[in-house]
């Protein structure tokens, strides 16, 4: 069954309803309780299951089981579309809640904080991560500002390698300091181009009669600290 667009009331359940305290998914032995994500099944074939989070059970007086759930959006959902910083497995968890029936339930997954979603040493099929939230009538986001990182000044994205400056500690996108992917994974330590200049212009000051060879430079700047970015937390 589709969602119901963004600011349409969900339709009130009948009288003689009642809560239950959980729902074993159809042709499986999972159980769904609230607080649970599932996924669900989408309008059109094809199409990756919808995302929600359980927010209650209820059956009425025929048995027949409705969920009340509040939406999980993907980036391209939203009105501002998928950006280059939204990664295969964001979600934003939406102000849209409806009442779907518990049969659309095809199974369950995990929404992780994004903190605890950059730890996972191995991401499944049924991992994801949220870290806004979102408001499907006016588009707008919470938190509205998040730290950048590398020259591109860009949110971190935990699909992407980024390497760490030993000097500044900042991080950066192998492609926007002019490496591919594959040198940075051979690569052990890096040393940004603002710090290799300023590491060069104290080498200088203390030693001017001895001014540092382009060899020297070219050894500081091709030696990279690699370092899986899924590891770190690197958002504020």
């Amino acid at each position: 069954m589709a969602k119901t667009r963004p600011g349409v009331s969900a339709p009130k359940l009948k009288a003689g309803k009642k809560d239950l305290h959980s729902y074993t998914i159809r042709g499986t032995n999972k159980i769904v309780r609230v607080g649970d994500c599932v996924l669900m099944r989408p309008s059109d074939i094809g199409k990756p299951p919808y995302v929600a989070r359980v927010e209650k059970i209820e059956s009425d007086n025929r048995n027949n089981v409705k969920v009340r759930v509040r939406w999980y959006y993907r980036p391209e959902e939203s009105l501002g579309g998928r950006r280059q910083f939204h990664g295969a497995k964001e979600l934003f968890l939406s102000d849209h809640y409806d009442v779907q029936s518990a049969q659309t339930v095809e199974g369950k997954c995990i929404v992780h904080s994004f903190k605890n979603y950059t730890k996972l040493e191995n991401v499944g099929a049924e991992d994801y991560y949220c870290r806004f939230e979102y408001k499907a009538a006016t588009g707008a986001f919470t938190p509205d500002r998040v730290a950048v990182y590398c020259k591109c000044e860009m949110p971190y994205n935990p699909d992407d390698l980024m390497v760490q400056c030993e000097g500044c500690k900042d991080w950066y996108h192998p492609a926007c300091v002019g490496m591919t992917i594959e040198e940075a994974k051979m690569l052990e330590h890096f040393v940004c181009f603002e710090c290799s200049e300023d590491d060069f212009k104290q080498f200088q000051n203390g030693f001017h009669a001895s001014p540092v060879s382009d060899a020297k430079v070219g050894l500081i700047f091709n030696h990279f600290l690699v370092i899986k970015a899924d590891c770190y937390l690197l958002i504020l």
